[in-house]
């Protein structure tokens, strides 16, 4: 069988643009099909950037954010427009899709090919493998290797009611969003961390908003003080958050909404529903080429392989959290496995994530309870400092916010998580200590510039060091009795 490309990308999620343009680097003969389908990373980007607009209020002018003065105070009061706010994320947004476009793609050697398809398994006439080949718009693509980078579409919950009544999810709550106006009150399904962002900025936006998750934590994959402190921030910025209230029932009465979260009636104007996403693979024939899936998340090895060893997957389509930085990840290790030999392997140990909360939530690596699971107890140890510690916070008024390393007692260092602010920049350089197995007392000596949010790595590592003299009285009884006789000897 001749083959076309060495790579046949399916779907045009940021993961799928960004292997093709990994692989054209390569000098590979590339592929992309895409449908046109809206996949929603924009809109979710869009929301980000409105809540950091509406964070930062006083720094941002002429964008439809205006001082008024109050009747009854002598405080000015801050207000936002809705509608210059879109305007100005709208333009925010064109910038950002402008930098992975399809023409930029098809300018770099990119073989674009708009629709939709699924893969065929053509036998051969001689006892061999069938052959593999993708068809879109009557085409046959044939490839040496395919990567499947479809993303994931949103997994409704059966809930009695909710189909009646009617929803959003967080691929098209856009739609809602380009009303002149926004609905007023929110229910809000799922503790999923797009739903927190999104629960934080319409509450910013000075929506009623309701939260409702099952579990007991609203990140319950996180560290527990972490998310008890983001849960905090969340109810003072507004946000009615339920935890282990389960939604069972949905009604309309009168045509007003109510949702029933476990014993909580919430009348609301509208309902997202954000419990998780599944894989966006429904047409694409994988049954028929062996490629296995299960649940909400198709079956890979650590070499991003499918059940067929010919078709990788990367992205959110494989199940996880959507974090575009993960996805990159994921892409470039599909891509240089699909396209020379499949020996690298994916280790997330080492790759940070961030939540765009306010303040911003990152994590790294093992949590404080994860090590705790992993090792023995005495051998983890936690070092913290808080953000009111901090020079630059206390000059930005940002002092809200904690930093935890997770280390062994020789000083490797497992994990961190981080809740402050520019907590996504500092996690970056506790994920690059890990990666090159840094030691915490080498963060210690770092010695940031000061000025700056840095000083708080600086400050938690050095805990490090006291921690171990603390638990040490032999060392402790060592440096009394030196320093003692050094002041005597001295005399």
């Amino acid at each position: 069988m001749t083959i076309d490309y060495d790579l046949v990308i399916i779907g045009g999620t940021l993961a799928g643009r960004y292997a093709a343009l990994v692989a054209t680097q390569l000098k590979a003969t590339v592929a992309l099909v895409e449908s046109q389908v809206n996949y929603g990373f924009s809109q979710h980007q869009t929301l980000s950037e409105i809540g950091k607009i509406v964070h930062n209020l006083n720094d941002v002018a002429g964008l439809g954010i205006h001082l008024t003065q109050a009747d009854t105070a002598e405080k000015c009061q801050v207000s936002v427009t809705w509608k210059e706010a879109h305007l100005y994320t709208q333009g925010v947004i064109s910038n950002i899709q402008e930098q992975n476009s399809l023409a930029n793609l098809a300018a770099l050697g990119v073989d674009v090919i708009l629709g939709t398809g699924q893969f065929q398994s053509m036998p051969t006439s001689r006892k061999l493998s069938p052959h593999l080949a993708f068809t879109v718009n009557e085409r046959l693509l044939r490839g040496r290797t395919y990567l499947l980078a479809s993303g994931s579409v949103p997994d409704i919950p059966e809930i009695e009611g909710l189909q009646t009544a009617g929803y959003l999810t967080l691929s098209n709550i856009w739609r809602s969003l380009k009303q002149p106006t926004l609905p007023k009150n929110w229910v809000i399904i799922g503790g999923v961390p797009q739903s927190i962002e999104v629960a934080q900025t319409l509450a910013r936006l000075g929506c009623n908003v309701t939260l409702a998750v099952k579990s007991a934590s609203i990140l319950p994959y996180t560290d527990s003080e972490i998310a008890h402190l983001l849960q905090a921030q969340l109810e003072v910025d507004g946000v009615r958050v339920l935890t282990q209230k389960p939604v069972t029932q949905v009604k309309l009465i009168e045509g007003q909404k109510w949702v029933q979260a476990g014993d909580k009636a919430i009348e609301t104007d509208e309902i997202l529903v954000a419990t998780g996403q599944k894989p966006n693979i429904e047409f694409l024939n994988l049954a028929d080429v062996g490629v296995k899936w299960r649940q909400r998340r198709l079956v890979v090895n650590d070499k991003l392989q499918t059940t067929n060893h010919r078709i990788y997957a990367c992205g959110d389509v494989i199940g996880g959290y959507d974090f575009t930085n993960v996805a990159k990840y994921e892409a470039r290790i599909a891509v240089k496995n699909a396209l020379f030999f499949p020996r690298f392997s994916v280790n997330y140990r080492c790759i940070p994530w961030a939540l765009d909360s306010h303040p911003t939530l990152a994590e790294v690596g093992l949590t404080e309870a994860q090590a705790k699971r992993q090792f023995r107890p005495n051998e983890v140890l936690v070092l913290r400092q808080y953000y009111k510690s901090v020079t630059a916070a206390q000059l930005r008024d940002e002092t809200t916010g904690i930093c935890k390393l997770i280390v062994l007692r020789n000083g490797e260092i497992l994990g961190a998580s981080i809740l402050g602010a520019e907590a996504g920049e500092l996690i970056n350089l506790i994920a690059l200590a890990m990666a090159q197995k840094i030691p915490v007392k080498q963060l210690a000596n770092l010695s940031s510039a000061y000025p700056s949010f840095s000083e708080i790595i600086d400050n938690t590592a050095r805990e490090w060091g006291q921690q171990k003299l603390n638990s040490n009285p032999a060392l402790q009884d060592f440096l009394e009795g030196f320093f003692h006789f050094r002041r005597n000897w001295n005399l």
